[in-house]
């Protein structure tokens, strides 16, 4: 009986393995993160030489978080993850350890990220609705949705952990009418990214 199982899990797996295959997905996975390694590796270097030639980042975070509120900050970040990621987190990821708890103030933001993700879902799902909007984001969407209906959580999964804007991805698994269950599940991963950038980006920061 537990032979019968085993068999059928390696089977499920194989089937599942060759599906990827066939459909590219691990290839869309290769390019990903070749085109994320260039442009991080850039941007880190780029703010190691602003930091230290033109301008002291940890001044810059040290005024933003005098200026503006916690709660401010936090707000225009839930807004920014809610429509279409506009504003790169590993900004607000900086921030917070300039806060009091940066601990506690990042594991908000990886929350807020994670809801934004989930409000874009419903976003996507009402727009169905719509036709004007329904067909603008078909159109704008074409690939994501494409991605999504072939490898749907997974593609979940690549958005919340690689720098592929992770509202987009939710959105549009609410186009294809994904189950909630799946973004709310999948989804998780999203703190995993925020917990392994955290540990990269708060050694740059004071």
């Amino acid at each position: 009986m537990n032979k019968r199982k085993k068999v059928r899990k390696k089977s499920k797996t194989k089937l599942l393995h060759q599906y990827y295959s066939y459909t590219g997905f691990y290839g869309f996975v290769g390019r990903s993160l070749r085109k994320a390694i260039i442009p991080v590796a850039l941007v880190v270097v780029g703010l190691i030489l602003f930091n230290k030639y033109v301008y002291n980042i940890n001044d810059g975070l040290q005024h933003m978080t005098e200026t503006f509120s916690t709660f401010g900050v936090l707000s225009v970040f839930f807004i920014s993850e809610s429509f279409l990621g506009l504003i790169p987190p590993e900004i607000f990821i900086a921030w917070s350890k300039k806060t009091d708890e940066p601990i506690i103030t990042l594991a908000i933001l990886a929350t807020l990220s994670y809801s934004g993700g989930i409000i874009s879902f419903f976003i996507g799902k009402a727009a169905l609705k719509i036709e004007k909007i329904k067909n603008f984001l078909e159109v704008k969407m074409a690939k994501q949705l494409k991605n999504t209906s072939k490898w749907g959580g997974f593609l979940i999964v690549v958005g919340a952990l690689l720098p592929i804007p992770f509202s987009i991805t939710c959105m549009a698994g609410g186009l294809i009418k994904y189950p909630l269950k799946g973004v709310m599940l999948f989804g998780l991963f999203r703190f995993a990214r925020f917990a392994v950038y955290a540990l990269a980006i708060f050694h740059l920061v004071d």
